[in-house]
């Protein structure tokens, strides 16, 4: 039985990692032959997650590698998040050629490199620097996309742009941007912060995107349910093979340093206790903060709906949580709100059947959680790439009512009101609306359902790029 190695290099980004590690214990499931060495950074709050996997690794065919500790990048370079990360990977490239060299065979020594397999690379898409060390082994290269076909589009457009504009784009441009795979025109503030950043941001993505087509092919974590209009705009003869995989999700949730098994217990005490459905679930991804004016803002739009609901709160600077809500708000409220903070087992959450709403930053985990148990959502994005899939959600899925598509929390100074949250709180929550959106997103999930189960088109697509693998070494 022949043997192939596939070497998968995550990024820092914790959603980065989850929904990686995640396809990488579904491959070993569909095939004997695969074998996976996962090579791990170094980097804040990855410790908790891998160490919960390392039970469950030991007994199957996929091992980690721990790629050594380096120096952090310059915190001049946190203006922006995604030159910080693609300097942090560039100063692995060493030690990623010194891991693969006593993992890899040489490859002038087809002998040995025949008896032990094939080898095959898979990075996740802030690893492109990576190829490099591919490209030196011989070995064929494959992209993981963690997000979807709509941000895989606007990246590439950003590379094919920069040949004629070598220059970030501009903010409040009033023309709109025709993207392969959307049916409308996506305007600038839909568009990721970094591509208009002049700090790194745009240099770092471009540099990405431009080395996206010399990959084997793209793994994209979505599914053909949801974009396949996205998927056959890229049969173009240009760009590498897209496998589209998902929905790719961690269902026992994420592992935390700050998990207060007591605060859990007290939440599903809580959610136990709430009539199916009724409860608004708010949460905003591992770094979703907002200042005490928008808690406030956030708090009194709650009130305001008078729905039950569910917060994980986190702040932008330490403090006592009931020193910045309205006075009176938690007596007000009593028992038809739970606050939490920091730290919310947001899988087990939406899983819940007490929940009927998601008031999300619509990070592209978040949203495929939230579709696979068919909760209906409020678009609040907050950095990334997340204004594109609120985007998305609204105007090309519609599959998620609009508080705010364009809202930025790096230096906008924009405020949520209360009323704004209240109004669309309800609509998620009420009438004949709610009725046809619930509709849809059940709809949606069973599609999303269907496709990872045995003949779905994620499921074929898995198997597809298998034999592609397999066949070609």
């Amino acid at each position: 039985m022949k043997r192939t190695e596939l070497l998968f290099i995550p990024s820092p980004g914790i959603g980065h990692l989850v929904s990686m590690l995640e396809f990488a214990k579904r491959l070993i499931q569909y095939d004997d032959r695969l074998f996976i060495t996962i090579l791990s950074m170094k980097f804040p709050n990855h410790d908790a997650y891998i160490n919960s996997l390392v039970p469950s690794l030991s007994q199957s065919r996929v091992k980690l590698a721990h790629l050594p500790q380096v120096d952090p990048p310059p915190p001049k370079l946190l203006n922006s998040p995604e030159s910080y990360i693609y300097v942090y990977v560039e100063s692995l490239v060493p030690h990623v050629r010194d891991a693969l060299k006593h993992i890899v065979p040489s490859h002038s020594n087809s002998e040995t490199t025949h008896s032990q397999g094939c080898f095959v690379m898979v990075l996740d898409f802030f690893c492109m620097p990576m190829m490099d060390v591919a490209n030196e082994l011989g070995l064929p290269s494959y992209m993981f996309m963690p997000s979807n076909i709509g941000f895989l589009s606007s990246m590439l457009y950003l590379a094919t742009r920069h040949d004629q504009i070598s220059s970030e784009l501009k903010e409040s441009n009033p023309n709109e941007y025709s993207l392969k795979g959307f049916h409308n025109p996506v305007p600038w503030s839909a568009l990721p912060q970094a591509y208009f950043c002049k700090d790194g941001g745009y240099s770092a993505c471009v540099k990405m995107a431009q080395r996206f087509r010399e990959t084997k092919g793209i793994i994209v974590n979505s599914f053909e349910g949801l974009e396949a209009h996205g998927a056959t705009s890229f049969n173009d003869g240009e760009t590498p093979p897209i496998y589209m995989v998902g929905p790719v999700v961690n269902f026992k949730g994420q592992p935390h340093s700050s998990t207060d098994h007591v605060q859990n217990n007290r939440i599903f005490k809580w959610l136990d206790e709430q009539p199916q459905s009724s409860v608004v679930f708010l949460c905003f991804g591992s770094v979703g903060t907002f200042d005490a004016s928008q808690l406030r803002e956030i708090a009194s739009g709650l009130e305001c709906s008078g729905h039950r609901f569910l917060w994980c709160i986190r702040v932008q600077q330490p403090t006592i949580i009931d020193e910045i809500l309205p006075e009176g708000f938690l007596e007000r409220i009593g028992s038809k709100g739970m606050i939490c903070n920091e730290w919310t087992p947001q899988v087990e959450v939406l899983a819940h059947n007490a929940v009927g709403g998601f008031v999300s930053h619509c990070g592209w985990n978040s949203i495929l959680e939230s579709l696979w148990y068919g909760v209906p959502i409020v678009t609040w994005p907050v950095y990334a790439e997340q204004q594109l899939n609120a985007f998305q959600m609204v105007r090309e899925f519609d599959l998620a009512i609009e508080l705010r598509l364009d809202y930025r929390n790096r230096g906008h100074n924009q405020l949520v009101t209360a009323e704004e949250i209240g109004n669309a709180i309800k609509k998620l929550m009420e009438g004949d609306h709610n009725v046809v959106m619930r509709k849809k997103v059940k709809e949606m999930s069973d599609i999303a359902r269907k496709s990872v189960e045995k003949g779905g088109f994620s499921f074929d697509a898995i198997r597809k790029f298998i034999d592609n693998i397999i066949g070609s070494n």
